[in-house]
């Protein structure tokens, strides 16, 4: 069995070689315009378009011209734009996937919005009586401050008022950033809600009322002074 294996490999390698004796090249010669051809690729058209033949004349394989330097860069530029789109795809099965684990019907979807807007809407109630706990000492500051119209306010008042500022601004932008994390929670649950029912090609039309209809927002309070 060796000595058979070893007598094929090189009658292999003779029928290859007897192949590639029998291709010859051609290609224009970039210098003379002319036709030029040859059993081995011709220098002349070595970095150029060339066209391979059979001994009998038939084309086997033909070989373009070398990429410009414009065209490398759409070349590779087309790549990168090939693979942020690929990745963008394993990204979105990976969600889409994640999503399918996590709710096993729509109406857990509509549970998860529940809780994560009631824990919001707590911290939205608590910044809303921390501001306006500030408020009342601003009040109180401002009824103090006014027995200083026509004198000189202490440096205490005066360290106070700015204190109060600075509260009102921070209670202020703390509740402003709360009422987003609500209107961003209930547009996650959507998308989210909205997903499933392509994915799972089941009808919205028989699923729960979303949490955002259940606990209407809170009511603003009123800008800071």
């Amino acid at each position: 069995m060796a000595s058979a294996r070893s007598l094929l490999f090189p009658l292999a390698l003779l029928a290859f070689g007897a192949q590639a004796a029998e291709d010859f090249f051609c290609c224009q010669d970039p210098a003379t315009g002319r036709r030029i051809c040859g059993d081995l690729l011709p220098v002349q058209c070595r970095g150029q378009a060339y066209q391979a033949f059979d001994r009998a004349g038939n084309l086997s394989r033909e070989v373009g011209p070398p990429l410009t330097r414009e065209q490398k860069a759409e070349q590779a530029a087309e790549a990168q734009r090939r693979g942020k789109q690929e990745a963008a795809s394993r990204e979105l099965r990976r969600k889409d996937q994640a999503l399918l684990d996590t709710y096993a019907a729509p109406e857990d979807i509509d549970i998860a919005q529940q809780k994560m807007e009631g824990d919001v809407q707590l911290a939205i109630r608590n910044a809303e009586a921390s501001l306006e706990a500030a408020k009342e000492k601003r009040r109180k500051l401002d009824a103090e401050a006014e027995f200083y119209l026509k004198k000189t306010m202490p440096g205490e008042l005066q360290r106070d008022l700015r204190a109060s500022d600075h509260e009102l601004r921070t209670q202020q932008e703390l509740l402003d950033m709360k009422r987003a994390e609500l209107a961003a929670v209930r547009a996650k649950y959507d998308i989210d809600r909205k997903r499933y029912f392509e994915l799972t090609g089941r009808s919205s039309s028989g699923a729960s009322a979303p949490a955002s209809a259940v606990n209407p927002p809170p009511a603003s309070s009123s800008t800071t002074r």
